[in-house]
């Protein structure tokens, strides 16, 4: 889909479309420009530019992502243009939002590899038949220095200090590059190249869409509404959902894989979940809630169930049930857990004649990233052999059959020795 075609043949009346945006959104900025831009769509019979961005720093979208792209099928839903923007050459920069330092930075390589996945990746919540999807390089990597220069003249370093991760690390005397500063300006400029409409991102984005309202209008534009949608926390419970953080579940994940981990959420983040992750309508909400306070344990199965349909269908969501209760009630190792071959003659292994050590077995398997890993978590109870969990730091394993290591709940290996 390219040009400002319509997606729909009739736009709803604007009260319809505006409690369709309102909708579980944190905030709309300003929502009076919202509504005048929507009456002019409708006067003109032409569908608004919506867009959002998604930097490429992993391979995989998560459902944290899709709290604000249900809000950019809902767009899709009322007639109007959704641009899904890869951030392909944004990511060469990398988002400093909510960091503390500098993020570590991609090769070219890697970014591509992992842009090239994202476009199968929203099929499974937008109609792609409708989505008109944009790689950023295509108008940031021909920017010569003249170009930059006219770009950084439209922003002010006293109003980036003003944003809070980068007013803490400058209070703190920790480093701030200019290039760091050059990510907003940047995401800005996307959306003086789409001349957008609205943009979406979450609360952690606020600043930098409101940065794209100042950009556009320095480039004789109309400012963009700034549709800011909630953040999903991750599976820590802690932090927001994040591909860094690896606390996330992909919409790509085998539904055994996304049941389970979000059967290890805790408790108290099952009614955020419910709201944003889970899509029920408000009635069937509004029972799950009262099912989060009577019965959480049960919440909690019908959460991650309903996860794993939204992405894998009934029949995916069936099999994560089971799968659950197989591996993790019944304790029984999965069916097709991987298979390691370990050489006797590793000198990871410190073998003698009661074994090889648990420690080394590990870190050769990769169930641990080092011996001091390997330690802490056998110290924990966090690792057993052939289902008996062992907290000795010495203990050694037999070497005369395969064995079954378990780390933690979810992740097995199936051990087998060569001389």
């Amino acid at each position: 889909m390219t040009g400002r075609e319509k997606t729909s043949d009739v736009f709803a009346p604007i009260t319809q479309q505006m409690d369709e945006i309102r909708r579980d959104a944190a905030e709309i900025i300003p929502e009076d420009d919202l509504v005048r831009k929507l009456e002019r769509s409708l006067a003109r019979n032409e569908p608004l530019r919506v867009k959002q961005g998604f930097d490429p720093t992993r391979p995989d979208l998560h459902i944290g992502h899709a709290v604000s792209m249900r809000k950019l099928r809902t767009f899709q839903q009322l007639g109007h243009e959704v641009i899904f923007v890869v951030g392909d050459y944004t990511a060469r920069v990398g988002d400093p939002s909510g960091r503390s330092e500098a993020r570590p930075k991609l090769s070219p390589a890697e970014i591509d590899a992992n842009a090239r996945t994202y476009a199968d990746q929203v099929s499974s919540i937008l109609d792609v038949s409708k989505v008109r999807v944009e790689f950023n390089s295509k108008w940031l990597a021909p920017l010569d220095l003249a170009g930059i220069l006219e770009l950084t003249a439209t922003y002010t370093v006293a109003r980036m200090l003003e944003r809070d991760d980068f007013a803490k690390r400058y209070q703190e005397n920790r480093p701030i590059s200019i290039m760091e500063f050059m990510y907003p300006l940047m995401q800005a400029y996307d959306s003086v190249a789409l001349n957008a409409d609205v943009e979406l991102g979450g609360t952690d984005q606020k600043f930098n869409l409101l940065v794209g309202r100042t950009v556009q209008e320095r480039y004789g534009q109309e400012p963009q509404v700034c549709l800011i949608m909630p953040l999903l926390r991750g599976t820590d419970g802690d932090a927001k959902m994040s591909k860094s953080y690896g606390n996330y579940i992909g919409l790509t994940e085998p539904p055994e894989e996304q049941y389970g981990k979000t059967m290890s959420i805790p408790d108290a983040l099952l009614e955020e979940w419910y709201e944003l992750a889970s899509l029920l309508p408000p009635a069937e909400l509004a029972v799950a809630r009262e099912l989060v306070r009577s019965n959480p344990y049960q919440a909690k199965r019908e959460l991650a169930a309903a996860i794993a349909r939204t992405y894998h269908g009934d029949d995916g969501a069936r099999r994560a049930a089971e799968h659950f209760d197989r591996v993790f009630k019944q304790k029984a190792a999965p069916d097709d857990l991987p298979v390691v071959a370990v050489s006797l003659s590793d000198p990871a292994l410190r073998g003698n004649e009661n074994g090889v050590s648990l420690v080394g077995l590990l870190v050769v398997t990769g169930l641990a990233g080092s011996n001091t890993e390997a330690v802490r978590l056998i110290q924990d109870g966090s690792v057993a052999v052939d289902g008996e969990k062992h907290r000795d730091r010495h203990t050694y394993v037999s070497t005369d059959r395969d064995h079954v290591l378990r780390k933690g709940s979810r992740h097995y290996v199936k051990v087998t020795f060569i001389p």
